[in-house]
């Protein structure tokens, strides 16, 4: 016998699932960003830092110098440009945080409308550069400085989820360094300018309190690794023939900084003099 309900049902069914089908197109869920390399292909950061200093060796005393030296520029516009230099996010939309800090080395703003390629570059070797980093700072667990020293870092609302991470290396060191070799490839005219800001870029985290100097200088080791893995992956090498392109396509059009590079190079200029 057939259930009152079932006739109506099959009715309804067609009409739902219709319906459905409609909202899923119109709120598509965004695809989410990977790394350009397979976990087994990142370089093996275990393998190929050492140590970070033990305490009382002359490594670690140049890291407590260098971070105290660090901590007086609290306040000023240095500290500020660590706190715009700590986000490395990147959300769809005009001139993300991410990969623009290099828009003054560049000559140009990196966004995901008109500079696709670079963006993409940008964006997915941060994930690669992440992944380098994760097996290091698990392995050794070193605290960061803000940690031992109490002061405040640049980015207090960050404290708390970073209190528990590892120091070392640093993954902001790590994705600056690669980004400035790549940015450097597709924009070799650029290229003294993209190196200085990828060595101030990781700077920054000494001058937030976040990260000790051997944190930074392993980091730009691993950052070059890490390109030359990227350099055998198709993908990557699609990406950078295209950011050639766009490249070209925005001197030709004239298109520069948004910046205010004149001031920002100022800014950047000061750094704790012991800083390797």
């Amino acid at each position: 016998m057939t259930h009152p309900g079932t006739a109506l049902i099959a009715r309804i069914s067609p009409f739902f699932l219709a319906t459905l089908s409609l909202i899923a197109a119109a709120s598509p869920v965004a695809a989410k960003v990977t790394g350009y390399l397979e976990q087994a292909q990142v370089p093996d950061s275990i393998a190929l830092v050492p140590a970070p200093p033990a305490a009382g060796t002359v490594s670690a005393a140049l890291d407590v110098q260098v971070s105290r030296e660090a901590l007086a520029l609290r306040g000023t516009e240095r500290f500020a440009q660590a706190n715009l230099d700590a986000d490395d996010s990147f959300p769809k939309g005009p001139l993300p945080p991410g990969g623009n800090q290099f828009s003054c080395a560049l000559g140009m703003d990196v966004d995901s409308t008109r500079t696709p390629a670079i963006f993409s570059l940008l964006q997915r070797s941060r994930r690669d550069a992440s992944a380098t980093a994760g097996p290091a700072k698990n392995q050794h667990l070193r605290q960061r400085p803000y940690v031992v020293n109490a002061a405040p870092t640049c980015t207090p609302e960050e404290e708390d989820k970073k209190r528990e991470t590892g120091s070392y290396p640093s993954g902001h060191g790590i994705a600056g360094w690669a980004w400035a070799l790549i940015l450097a490839e597709v924009a070799p005219e650029r290229a003294d300018a993209i190196f200085a800001r990828g060595r101030n870029y990781a700077e920054s985290r000494l001058v937030c309190n976040m990260h000790w100097p051997s944190d930074i200088v392993q980091a730009r080791f691993l950052g070059a690794a890490l390109v030359a893995r990227l350099h055998d992956n198709p993908e990557f090498q699609a990406d950078l023939l295209a950011a050639k392109r766009e490249i070209a396509a925005a001197r030709a059009t004239g298109r520069s900084s948004s910046r205010d590079c004149a001031a920002e190079e100022a800014v950047l200029q000061v750094r704790p003099q012991s800083a390797l």
